[in-house]
């Protein structure tokens, strides 16, 4: 059994220690806002924290969060009013929205280390994520317009 913080809750999860975080979030815990996208850490979406960390939680195993704590775009703001969110929103970055959360969690792990961050901060730290619609420039307006905001 594994033991860690999900989104402030206490969680315990069963599954071998061995399985990848993003598979007890979604399928085990429920929570489906962190997505698959290639399962070898070469994409983002699947990206969440990990005491405040950026991770890429398809290949975390479970059993290497023990005691930690574990925040998904679920967690990040659940009614939305985290400074990323909105500058998601009024950027208007979203187009299919697949890779969303994943960019979302990276910036917010970003800001959280480098409250204004120049342009290469902001390509360094996105250059994991990737947006196959492309929406490259509108995320980091968003990223300038949050960290302005916050």
């Amino acid at each position: 059994m594994t033991r860690f913080t999900l989104n402030g809750e206490p969680t315990e999860s069963m599954a071998p220690p061995d399985t990848p975080l993003l598979w007890v979030i979604r399928e085990e815990l429920g929570l489906t806002g962190t997505k698959f996208g290639c399962g070898v850490a070469q994409c983002g979406a699947c990206t969440v924290h990990v005491d405040g960390f950026a991770t890429f939680s398809c290949v975390t195993p479970v059993d290497s969060v023990e005691g930690s704590e574990v925040t998904t775009i679920e967690g990040l703001s659940p009614d939305g009013t985290h400074p990323v969110q909105r500058a998601w929103v009024a950027e208007q970055v979203a187009q299919c929205g697949y890779c969303q959360s994943g960019q979302i969690m990276q910036a917010a792990a970003l800001l959280a280390d480098v409250p204004q961050p120049t342009d290469e901060d902001i390509q360094a730290a996105m250059a994991g994520n990737l947006c196959r619609c492309g929406t490259y420039g509108r995320i980091a307006r968003a990223i300038r317009r949050a960290a302005e905001e916050a």
